[in-house]
């Protein structure tokens, strides 16, 4: 029962927190431009956060509420190959940067799931969005980690429990795959 109360505060907490909503405003617009405009959606993380990465790409180019186009999306820590192959070659923290060097355009936006915000591979990837010019939303936790200052747009939640951070993180998610759809379902 404690995880249950120690959740429902955490979501009253930001439903009330007119910063977080402001930043997830900001993304929802944000990458439903990038799709609007012909680009794509890159998304990487580590762990739990690789999954969600992976369940945030499968909503998009599949569907999450409603029948439609797909929408280009495409998780960074699916192709095991490729992820052994760069860490060996490169380090485990390039696995994301290089692949975002390879697959990302200006026009495009890379998506960051990091509960604490500090995940070397993560803020490697995130500074060559930044150097190629593509978008950058980042879900972050506790206090956002590095990576926070190095996001365009991150959405910080703020607490130190990894569970917590990480529901609130798939919460996010399907709050921007039902914008990102109700804005570009017209459009596609």
């Amino acid at each position: 029962m404690v995880q249950l109360r120690e959740a429902l505060l955490l979501h009253e907490r930001i439903v009330n927190d007119p910063s977080f909503l402001d930043s997830l405003k900001k993304a929802t617009v944000k990458l439903s431009s990038v799709i609007k405009s012909g680009g794509k959606i890159l998304i990487a993380g580590n762990g739990g956060s690789a999954a969600d990465a992976q369940h945030f790409a499968a909503e998009l180019v599949g569907k999450f509420l409603v029948e439609r186009n797909p929408i280009p999306a495409i998780a960074l820590t699916t192709n095991t190959s490729l992820l052994t192959a760069l860490g060996n070659d490169y380090g485990f923290e390039k696995i994301f940067a290089r692949q975002v060097e390879a697959l990302g355009k200006p026009n495009d936006a890379f998506v960051a799931i990091s509960t604490s915000g500090n995940s070397p591979n993560i803020i490697d990837a995130l500074k060559k969005a930044a150097s190629l010019e593509i978008s950058t939303v980042g879900l972050l936790g506790r206090d956002g980690g590095s990576a926070a200052d190095i996001c365009d747009i991150p959405i910080i939640v703020p607490h130190e429990f990894t569970p917590r951070i990480q529901e609130i993180h798939i919460l996010i998610i399907h709050s921007l795959c039902g914008y990102i759809e109700s804005e570009v379902v017209c459009e596609l």
